[in-house]
């Protein structure tokens, strides 16, 4: 098995995000994705307003992800992504704060998105099994995006 890279993209997010407050699991919250763009050597384009991450805080501040967001390529598919995954803080790296960076790797930051679409063009998109790793950055968070191939 091997990843091939499929994409970088950025989400940008409503400030300051939404809690809920406490609950039987965590913290529940909502960050509103208000926009972003992603790039890879087969699709480009930009992140539709109003996805979002229904976020479940714990207790020693990791973040259980529960994305969906819609994708529009430069030439006009739609793609629907839903992804959950994992973001703690290791180490040193404090956990997250609105309006902080870090860099790929400064934190345990994994997802796994799974692609919908109804486009001819990017229907190789739904087959796929992907996973990424994130960052903060300054107005959201950012992802690499890799599908996992045969050797």
């Amino acid at each position: 098995m091997k990843l091939q890279f499929l994409m970088e993209y950025t989400a940008d997010l409503q400030r300051p995000l939404r809690f809920a407050g406490d609950g039987p699991f965590g913290t529940r919250g909502l960050a509103v994705v208000t926009g972003g763009s992603f790039e890879g050597p087969r699709l480009k384009g930009t992140i539709w307003a109003g996805g979002g991450d229904w976020l479940l805080r714990e207790p020693d501040g990791t973040g259980r992800l529960d994305v969906r967001i819609t994708l529009e390529t430069d030439d006009g598919a739609l793609i629907y992504v839903q992804y959950y995954g994992v973001a703690r803080p290791e180490g040193d790296s404090p956990a997250a704060s609105p309006g902080e960076t870090s860099e790929y790797g400064d934190m345990y930051f994994m997802t796994t998105p799974r692609f919908e679409t109804g486009d001819e063009r990017y229907t190789w998109l739904n087959g796929l099994v992907c996973v990424g790793e994130g960052k903060r950055a300054e107005r959201g968070v950012a992802y690499r995006v890799y599908s996992l191939e045969n050797d």
